[in-house]
C-alpha cells in the first residue's frame, strides 16, 4: 500500500519519530528531508536521521552531522562528517540503544573501498569500520548488545558485540549470508523480538530473518528497489518501506515511491540520540 506518492530518486532513511508519530525519510539524490505533506531542502546529499527529543533530529549529511529544529527547519552544524573528502556521501544510519548514532557512507559511484561506517557518542565521532563499498543494514538487537550492518556488494549482513557503551567488540560475524543468490541488502531494521527485515535491492522485497538469521518470510513490493525499512504506526506493527527510481530506464509511477506494510510483528521504538 502506498503511504507517500511523491517519487524519490533514490528514497532512504526512513525514522518513525515515536514521540511525534510521524515518519520522516530522504531523497538522497534531491538533497531533501521529506515528512508527510512537507519537505526541506538542504544545500548536500542528506541520508539519515535519528531523534533528539519532541521538536529536534540529528541528520546526516555528505560533510556534517546536523542538528535541525523540525518547527523552523533550521539546521546547525555539529560536526564535520569526512568534509575533506571529495567525492563520499552519508548513506544508511540509525540512532544505537545507548543513545549513539551510527552513520555509514559511500563514494558516489560506489567506488570500492570508499565507504566507512562512523558512530557519533555524546559529542564524540570515531570511526569503526573503513574500507567499504556501500555501508548499509545499520541497526541493533533489542537487547541492545548487537550490532548488524553490511556492505551490500558483499552479500554479506553481519553482526558484532557491542560493549555496555555500545562500542563494537571483536571481529564482526557473518549474521545472513546471501551470496550466490540475486538478493542484495540494503538498509535493515530489527522487531522487538530480534527478527531482521532486509530491503533487498533490485528485486523489489523485504525479507524478515530470525534471531538466528533464518529465512523466516518475505513481503513484495511494487517498486524493484526497495531501499530502507522502518517500524511505525500506532503499535509499531507498520513497516514503512523507501525505494528508488535510480538505475531503472523510464520508470514506471511506482517506482520510488514510500509504501507501507500490515505485518504481525512489533517493531522496536526507535532509539535517542544523546547530544
Amino acid at each position: 500500500m502506498i503511504f507517500d506518492d511523491t517519487p524519490c530518486i533514490l528514497g532512504e532513511g526512513p525514522l518513525w519519530h515515536p514521540e511525534r508519530d510521524q515518519l520522516f525519510w530522504f531523497d538522497i539524490i534531491n538533497h531533501r528531508m521529506h515528512t508527510k505533506g512537507q519537505h526541506w531542502d538542504f544545500p548536500g546529499h542528506v541520508s539519515a536521521a535519528g531523534w533528539v527529543d519532541y521538536e529536534t533530529l540529528l541528520v546526516a549529511s555528505d560533510i556534517a552531522l546536523h542538528r535541525f529544529d523540525i518547527a523552523s527547519g533550521d539546521h546547525v552544524q555539529i560536526m564535520d562528517l569526512e568534509h575533506d573528502l571529495a567525492g563520499t556521501r552519508s548513506n544508511d544510519g540509525r540512532a544505537d540503544p545507548q543513545g549513539g548514532f551510527w552513520i555509514g557512507t559511500m563514494g558516489l559511484g560506489a567506488e570500492a573501498g570508499h565507504g566507512s561506517i562512523w558512530r557519533f557518542y555524546r559529542g564524540a565521532l570515531r570511526k569503526i569500520y573503513a574500507d567499504l563499498a556501500i555501508s548499509n543494514s545499520i541497526c541493533f538487537a533489542p537487547d541492545g548488545q548487537t550490532a548488524y550492518f553490511t556492505d551490500t556488494p558483499t552479500q554479506q549482513i553481519m553482526r558484532v558485540i557491542l560493549d555496555p557503551e555500545g562500542w563494537p567488540t571483536g571481529t564482526p560475524q557473518v549474521h545472513i549470508d546471501l551470496t550466490g543468490t540475486d538478493f542484495y541488502p540494503d538498509g535493515s531494521v530489527v522487531d522487538a523480538a530480534g527478527n531482521l527485515f532486509n530491503a533487498q535491492w533490485g528485486v523489489g522485497r523485504i525479507a524478515a530473518y530470525d534471531p538466528q538469521g533464518q529465512f523466516i518470510t518475505a513481503f513484495d513490493l511494487p517498486a524493484r528497489h526497495t531501499s530502507c525499512p522502518a517500524f511505525g504506526g500506532a503499535d509499531l506493527s507498520t513497516l514503512y518501506v523507501t525505494t528508488a527510481r535510480q538505475e531503472i530506464d523510464n520508470p514506471d509511477p511506482a517506482q520510488g515511491l514510500t509504501y507501507k506494510i500490515a505485518t504481525p510483528y512489533t517493531g522496536q521504538r526507535e532509539h535517542r540520540v544523546i547530544l
